[in-house]
């Protein structure tokens, strides 16, 4: 590979291969300007299906939650996480549920769902949930839920 002439560290462009591919990273996950030289409408494209994926990928591990929205589920999750890069399936949903439950927009049925890995998982919204391991009861969104030796009970559904 040659450089153009005085650039020796081959930072045409707007900075190292490397800044250029978090660059194009985290305009595509996390809601940043697209970078120089990209196509806007292919960019936005490619954006739109990274979301649609991210949706489902939270679909699989909160069931409950994508059915409370229905066929609004990949908008509404999309107008969510389009400027949050993701934490991971589980993370998203946990911390897209939290943020419905406190401007009650939970879907009714999502609310056992939410309260149900409270009980059953410590999550503080910045590290990986870890299992907890003396009983707990936690309510979400008028759900309440019991663990007792790993077991999680719905006492109360909204």
């Amino acid at each position: 590979m040659t450089r153009p002439a005085g650039d020796p560290g081959g930072q045409s462009g707007g900075g190292t291969l490397a800044d250029r591919q978090a660059a194009l990273v985290e305009a595509l996950t996390a809601g940043r300007p697209v970078p120089h030289g990209f196509d806007g409408f292919r960019f936005e494209a490619a954006r739109v299906a990274l979301l649609r994926k991210r949706a489902g990928e939270v679909t699989r591990q909160w069931p409950m939650l994508a059915v409370g929205f229905g066929e609004r589920w990949n908008r509404e999750f999309a107008e969510w996480a389009a400027a949050r890069p993701t934490q991971g399936s589980l993370r998203d949903g946990w911390d897209l549920a939290r943020d419905l439950a406190k401007r009650d927009g939970l879907p009714l049925v999502a609310a056992a769902e939410l309260a149900g890995r409270e009980a059953a998982w410590h999550y503080d919204g910045r590290s990986a949930p870890r299992s907890r391991r003396s009983p707990a009861l936690r309510t979400a969104a008028g759900a309440t839920a019991l663990q007792i030796a790993g077991r999680v009970w719905l006492l109360r559904g909204p």
